[in-house]
C-alpha cells in the first residue's frame, strides 16, 4: 500500500515542466526514504538466489510485526506477528497470523549472547532487541522474531520484513478521514469509554496482577457496517478479553483491519486528494520500517501492482492453550496447521483451502 501510493505520487507530480518533475522525485525519495532500513537490517543478508533490484518474482513471503513501543529502554514485544504469502502467479496474497502468546522453541542469538529459550513467540523481540546497556534495537530484535517464526513455519527465509508501529496507524487512519470496517461480534472494550476515553483503573490493580483492571462504562462495537474513527478502529483491533476465541478473534480483526485500511487508502478519495495523500504519508514514516531484502519499497510495489486490497485471503490457524499440570504455558497450534505450512513452502495454499475451507476466516 505505502509503495503504491508512493509511486501515485510520483506519477501525479512527475509531469509537466522539469521543475515540478524534481520535485516529485525529491518526495519520493524522501517518503521512501522515511520507512527503508538498511538491507538485512530485519531479515537478515540477502542469500544467493534472493530478489535483487526490481527483479521480484514469486512466491514470496513477508513477515509483518505489529508493536506498541514506549521508548527504547522497554524492550519490545511483537503483539501482532503476519506473514503476507504471495504465490508465484503474483495475483494475490494470503495472511496468516501467528498466535503472540504461541509456545514455541526461541533460538539462540549471537548478537545479545542470548542462549535459547521456549517461551511465547511475543517475546522473541525482546529477547533479540537487548544491546547490554540498557537500551533495546527495534530492528535487530525483528531479526530473531524471524529466525523463530522460521522454525515455527519452515520458512527458511523471509523475502522482506516490516515492523509497524500501531501508534503511527492511528495518525494513519486519522490522516485517510477514517477507516470503514465490518464489525463481525459484538466487541465491548477492556480499555476505553464510550467517549473514547481511558477507563479508570481498580484501585486494587494499581500495580497490576489483575486480569481486567479496569471499571467503568464500556465502549461497545456491535455487528454491522460502520465508519470508524481512528480511535475506535485502532480499540477494536486490540481487544480480546470477553471474546469468544480470545487473542484467535482478535487476530482475524486485526487481518480485517489491514485489508480495510489498504482499502481505504487506495480509493479515490485519498488516492486522488493530493492533501489527503500527502498527510497519509507523513503519518505512515513515522510508523513503519521496512527492509525489502536489496529491493527498494517502490520495486516492491511495481513487482505487487497486480494485486487489489480484494485479492487478500484471511487465514486463521486453528490452535488452542498448551497446559503444565494445569499452568497455562501459552498456545500451541493444532497438528494439521503442519501441512498448511507446508503448503505454504511449496506455494499450495490454494489447493490446502480447498480441502480445509474452515482455515479461511470471515470477512475474507
Amino acid at each position: 500500500m505505502w509503495a503504491r501510493l508512493c509511486a501515485g505520487l510520483g506519477c501525479a507530480l512527475m509531469v509537466g515542466s522539469g521543475g515540478v518533475l524534481v520535485t516529485g522525485q525529491a518526495l519520493v525519495a524522501k517518503y521512501t526514504g522515511a520507512i527503508e532500513a538498511g538491507s538485512g537490517a530485519l531479515i537478515g543478508s540477502p542469500s544467493d538466489g534472493s530478489t535483487r533490484g526490481s527483479d521480484i518474482t514469486g512466491p514470496l513471503n513477508i513477515l509483518m510485526a505489529g508493536i506498541d513501543p514506549r521508548d527504547d529502554t522497554q524492550a519490545p514485544r511483537s503483539d501482532s506477528i503476519i506473514v503476507a504469502h504471495v504465490p508465484a502467479g503474483m495475483d494475490q496474497v494470503y495472511l496468516f497470523s501467528i498466535p503472540r502468546d504461541l509456545y514455541v522453541p526461541i533460538p539462540a542469538f549471537m548478537q545479545t549472547g542470548f542462549t535459547g529459550t521456549t517461551a511465547k513467540v511475543n517475546s522473541a523481540m525482546s529477547y533479540g532487541s537487548d544491546r547490554g546497556d540498557g537500551t533495546h534495537d527495534v530492528e535487530q530484535g525483528f531479526q530473531l522474531l524471524a529466525k523463530t517464526v522460521s522454525g515455527v513455519t519452515g520458512i527458511l527465509k523471509f523475502d522482506a520484513g516490516t515492523i509497524i508501529n500501531f501508534g503511527g496507524f492511528k495518525k494513519i487512519v486519522e490522516a485517510m478521514g477514517g477507516v470503514t470496517m465490518t464489525i463481525d461480534q459484538d466487541v465491548k472494550s477492556e480499555h476505553l469509554q464510550p467517549n473514547g476515553k481511558p477507563r479508570p483503573r481498580r484501585p486494587e490493580c494499581a500495580y497490576g496482577g489483575c486480569d481486567h483492571p479496569y471499571t467503568g462504562p464500556q465502549k461497545v462495537y456491535r455487528v454491522g457496517t460502520y465508519h470508524l474513527r481512528a480511535w475506535e478502529a485502532l480499540d477494536y483491533v486490540r481487544q480480546r478479553y470477553g471474546l469468544p476465541e480470545g487473542d484467535y478473534d482478535r487476530q482475524r480483526h486485526q487481518q480485517q483491519f489491514i485489508k480495510a485500511m489498504a482499502r481505504q487508502a487506495m480509493s479515490r478519495e485519498v488516492a486522488t486528494d493530493p492533501t489527503k495523500l500527502l498527510g497519509v504519508l507523513d503519518a505512515a514514516g513515522d510508523s513503519l520500517t521496512f527492509d525489502g531484502g536489496g529491493n527498494s519499497v517502490i520495486d516492491w510495489g511495481l513487482a505487487l501492482q497486480g494485486i487489489n486490497t480484494e485479492d487478500m485471503t484471511l487465514i486463521r490457524l486453528p490452535g488452542g492453550g498448551l497446559y503444565d499440570n494445569g499452568r497455562y504455558l501459552g498456545e500451541q497450534l493444532d497438528p494439521s496447521t503442519a501441512e498448511f505450512f507446508q503448503a505454504v513452502r511449496e506455494d499450495r495454499i490454494a489447493e490446502f483451502l480447498l480441502d480445509h475451507p474452515h482455515y479461511v476466516a470471515a470477512q475474507s
